[in-house]
């Protein structure tokens, strides 16, 4: 079947990624599914500490640790099960790969609304679900992420990251909001809006038309092709720099696991502040990515991602010492701000110097360093917590997101180097 980008283009190829069918599916998918996944995320953080405080009787800094293990139980399945998905994508049908994925995120949303319905929900079983929505995640992030630049011609991808980061961004803005107001009005009904958008993405998904699968050799063996997607990214120094500096960046400066202390026990703001807090940072972030989408960046783009990354940081202890609730929310967004412009300054170096047979791999262990950098962050975060208090983390987490910044500018003179998006590898 042909290319849906040939199927679609007469003449002139559009500069604008929406003006192709497929690529406005694959928004709407990925804005249904943040804002589903975000609601899940901001209610279950809040269950776990809450339950820990309230049924298990834990002080602060030990309910603080437990989600820190909300954090790790999610990325024990992304470190044991990522480069198979990542393979898994260069070598099936991507769209059913994140049909199947979000498939079984709804079986998530849907045990854990019966779960908080019938008042059955303990720490074990937070887990469980947490841990099953990890592996939800591991298979629809490849898979998604490779299929973007399927979508749309070359020249258009930038733009295209730019628009599929508002998809993101504004979802995480409503997803948040929705989850912990939702919550408020009936603890359930987060995970049954959740089950409705992933139904919804399902079903675009699939309406997707067939891309040009990438040239894999299908009867090599699979440990050997995920080896090279390892090799290939620990060979090439500017992909290794780049995925490595938002691991080490953002596992130092991670704040979003501590909110639900700062919205009980510090700003005492309750789920409803929380799901401001966690929206805070989409605001930023959706205003730069509208921003970048009607005039991306072009010019300098590493040195722009490295002083973005110290933003962040800066950020980052600022909201540790913050006892306002406004204040807050106002670092919080210059915070989500800096992140936009790092992560579609790396995502787009990755994406145009990755080839096609690649993409699923480089995209899989990308995505094992955001969630390595998300997940095992939560767990430094919470075990930071225990030691130093809530604040201590957060202001310590941002300065380590500094000084990681400035140590990868130098030892990773190749980002700095970059001033356009031009790919430099060859194939």
């Amino acid at each position: 079947m042909e290319d849906s980008i040939e199927a679609t283009v007469s003449g002139p190829a559009p500069r604008h990624p929406l003006a192709y069918r497929d690529y406005r599916l694959f928004w709407v998918v990925r804005f249904a599914g943040v804002i589903a996944t975000m609601s899940i995320v901001v209610v279950l953080g809040w269950q776990v500490y809450d339950i820990a405080r309230s049924d298990y009787g834990m002080s602060r800094s030990a309910a603080a640790f437990q989600l820190g293990i909300l954090g790790f139980v999610q990325f024990v399945p992304l470190l044991l099960l990522t480069p198979v998905s990542g393979l898994i994508a260069d070598r099936f049908d991507r769209r059913r790969v994140a049909a199947i994925a979000i498939g079984v995120d709804m079986l998530v949303a849907t045990g854990l609304g019966l779960a908080t319905y019938y008042e059955a929900l303990s720490l074990p079983l937070l887990f469980l679900f947490a841990a099953l929505h990890g592996v939800a995640r591991i298979f629809f992030g490849p898979a998604m992420s490779s299929l973007a630049p399927n979508l749309v011609p070359a020249p258009v991808i930038p733009r295209a990251i730019a628009v599929n980061s508002l998809a993101w961004q504004f979802a995480s803005i409503l997803g948040p909001a929705v989850g912990g107001l939702l919550y408020a009005v009936f603890p359930s009904l987060p995970y049954i809006v959740a089950v409705g958008l992933m139904a919804l993405s399902v079903l675009l998904v699939s309406l997707i038309r067939p891309v040009r699968r990438p040239d894999v050799d299908r009867k090599a063996h699979p440990w050997r092709q995920i080896r090279e997607g390892f090799s290939f990214v620990w060979k090439d120094r500017f992909l290794l720099g780049a995925i490595s500096l938002d691991l080490f960046a953002v596992l130092l400066g991670g704040v979003t696991a501590l909110l639900p202390v700062f919205a009980r026990d510090i700003l005492e703001v309750g789920p409803v502040g929380l799901g401001w807090m966690r929206a805070a940072p989409g605001i930023g972030a959706g205003l730069v990515a509208l921003w970048l989408a009607v005039k991306p960046l072009e010019k300098n783009v590493g040195v722009k991602m490295l002083i973005a990354v110290g933003v962040y940081g800066l950020a980052t202890a600022a909201f540790g010492f913050s006892r306002e609730l406004i204040l807050s929310l106002c670092v919080l967004i210059v915070l989500g701000a800096a992140d936009m412009i790092s992560v579609f300054v790396r995502t787009s170096l990755i994406q145009l110097n990755t080839p096609d047979a690649m993409r699923g791999r480089v995209s899989s262990i990308s995505g094992l360093a955001i969630s390595a950098s998300n997940e095992l962050g939560e767990l430094q975060s919470g075990i930071a917590a225990a030691l130093l208090g809530a604040t201590g983390a957060v202001v310590f987490g941002g300065a380590g997101a500094i000084l990681v910044t400035v140590i990868w500018a130098f030892w990773f003179p190749e980002l700095k180097n970059a001033r356009t998006f031009a790919p430099v590898y060859r194939e």
